[in-house]
């Protein structure tokens, strides 16, 4: 799909109409990647929910822009694309760089963005420096992940390019998280792999303190991809807490 000279690519798993409320999902990947390391938790949270995943302009099956995009022309363009299907309330689920597109959707769209997830959240501005970021990612690689976690985020890695993934990496990295997120009113959720050196636990405990409406989780033994290697208990941490906020009308 293609709006304001943005292309990118939308995968949808939508259930027949049913009686009552249910979730609307809307994933979005992090730089380099792809909605392939999503695909997991996409077929879980889809078991019970409507279910939205994106390749992004620049990546995946998307073609390339002609220049750098911010988080909030990412943003824009994910709005247009929602709009064109039909989606006008959903939940916002975004991983790593994909967790600062979900707060800022959250921010544009207050009327249709009822809540954010954020997982494996970035950037870290205890350890705001490429060296560092990139340092944490190979400790996670090496440590943390699972063959077929690694196979999908590195061959994403070369496909997107090089130097795409580095046009976009200062996007990333100047991002203020922190200040956007405090900003939010909806529910958060932040979530974490236990083994994760990229989004470690003070860095998360602090963004859901941050959030006006923010809780912290985290799912065992996993790393930095857990929406990969563990998504069945990714996809019922997700779910739970959507119907532990329901009040705030998460799932309307």
């Amino acid at each position: 799909m293609e709006h304001g000279g943005l292309q990118g690519k939308l995968y949808a798993s939508v259930l027949p109409a049913v009686a009552g409320p249910r979730p609307s999902y809307v994933l979005l990947h992090g730089i380099g990647v792809s909605h392939r390391y999503l695909a997991r938790l996409h077929q879980e949270l889809a078991k019970a929910a409507d279910v939205y995943t994106f390749d992004l302009p620049g990546f995946g099956n998307a073609d390339r822009p002609r220049r750098r995009l911010r988080v909030e022309d990412f943003a824009a363009f994910v709005t247009a694309v929602l709009a064109e299907a039909g989606v006008r309330h959903y939940l916002a689920v975004g991983h790593s760089m994909g967790s600062q597109l979900a707060v800022e959707l959250a921010l544009q769209e207050p009327g249709q963005v009822s809540g954010a997830v954020l997982m494996g959240p970035v950037v870290d501005d205890s350890r705001n420096s490429v060296a560092r970021q990139s340092l944490a990612l190979a400790r996670d690689a090496l440590f943390s992940e699972s063959l077929s976690a690694n196979i999908i985020v590195f061959g994403d890695y070369f496909r997107a390019g090089l130097r795409w993934y580095f046009t976009e990496l200062p996007v990333m990295m100047e991002y203020p998280i922190t200040g956007r997120l405090a900003r939010v009113s909806q529910p958060v959720l932040v979530l974490r792999g236990a083994k994760d050196p990229i989004a470690r636990r003070p860095w998360c405990a602090r963004l859901a303190g941050v959030a006006p409406q923010g809780t912290a989780g985290e799912i065992p033994g996993q790393g930095h991809v857990f929406q990969h290697t563990a998504p069945g208990t990714a996809a019922e941490t997700i779910s739970g807490w959507v119907r532990a906020v329901d009040g705030f009308g998460v799932s309307a």
